[in-house]
């Protein structure tokens, strides 16, 4: 279990008040490498990553070459609703961006943690199959910046903006806070 404990059966309405509030240390440059090279390998599935979250997001007709590559499967794309049975339509997401987890903490963390967040596979929301024009359209953004465009979509993407940042204990600004409590007294 990582710092902040267990979110998964406490409403994001009553986590986002523990959410510490902060404005960012903005004298430490993000450096993307500092949370590892890529995606780990998991070498007694022989998947990596990326595989494992097209896996777990895929609907019926899911086909995995010897090598753990998905083929074809059915998608839907959190952030803009797409469906689509090629998984090179899609590219994974750290829902909580990677920019952000440092300038919310993560530049205090060990390299070891830091690696462990980007490839977190023990939260289903953590990490999640968008678009790519989705996923470069939300780029390192905080809900006080991006949401996804269809409205029915946004309760969702909060909820677990909050429980992610509530796991792995990350601060939230004060611009941040407030749009996550405006969009969650909507759901």
């Amino acid at each position: 279990m990582v710092p902040g404990g267990t979110a998964q059966d406490v409403p994001a309405t009553a986590l986002v008040d523990r959410l510490v509030v902060a404005s960012p240390d903005e004298t430490v440059p993000y450096r993307r490498k500092e949370f590892g090279s890529g995606w780990d390998y998991d070498s007694a599935t022989k998947c990596n990553t990326r595989e494992l979250v097209l896996a777990e997001e895929s609907g019926p007709g899911l086909v995995v070459d010897a090598k753990c590559k998905p083929q074809t499967g059915t998608w839907t794309s959190l952030y803009d609703g797409v469906v689509t049975h090629d998984p090179s339509d899609l590219e994974i997401d750290h829902l909580v961006p990677l920019a952000d987890a440092w300038r919310s903490g993560a530049d205090r963390w060990t390299p070891e943690r830091r690696r462990a967040f980007a490839n977190d596979l023990t939260d289903p929301a953590t990490l999640v199959a968008v678009t790519s024009h989705s996923n470069r359209s939300k780029q390192d953004s905080t809900p006080a910046e991006w949401l996804p465009p269809n409205f029915d979509d946004r309760c969702r993407y909060v909820s677990d903006w909050v429980r992610v940042k509530y796991r792995w204990g990350l601060t939230v600004t004060p611009q941040e806070k407030s749009t996550l409590v405006q969009i969650l007294s909507g759901c």
